[in-house]
């Protein structure tokens, strides 16, 4: 489910039209990070693993809307930082992977 999840988001952002190719290139290679931090904590904690993934859609989602809310992407990446607290000290890589894709959305001034 997860690698399908950021399979998915990997495709929207290919197809976004109002992301710039080097913001398209910088989110790509946050998602692979994530891909690989997120399926290392599946093993351990699956349904944690299944809402990271979840919430970085969404997030996707929200960022890459023709028809930007920026309160709902602001909401969608307050989840997705919410989806890590506690992995702090266990797997801090996927938190800090997480707050960069989280700045990253919002930084896109879309």
């Amino acid at each position: 489910m997860i690698e399908k999840t950021i399979s998915e988001i990997e495709a929207r952002i290919h197809g976004a039209e109002s992301v710039s190719q080097a913001h398209k290139q910088e989110l790509l290679k946050l998602l692979g990070t994530l891909k690989t931090e997120v399926g290392d904590l599946a093993k351990t904690h699956g349904e944690q693993a299944d809402s990271i993934a979840g919430f970085a859609q969404l997030s996707a989602n929200e960022a890459t809307r023709a028809e930007p809310n920026p309160q709902l992407r602001e909401i969608s990446a307050q989840g997705l930082r919410s989806s890590v607290n506690g992995f702090e000290q266990s797997h801090p890589q996927l938190v800090q992977i997480v707050n960069s894709i989280s700045n990253t959305l919002a930084n896109l001034g879309i």
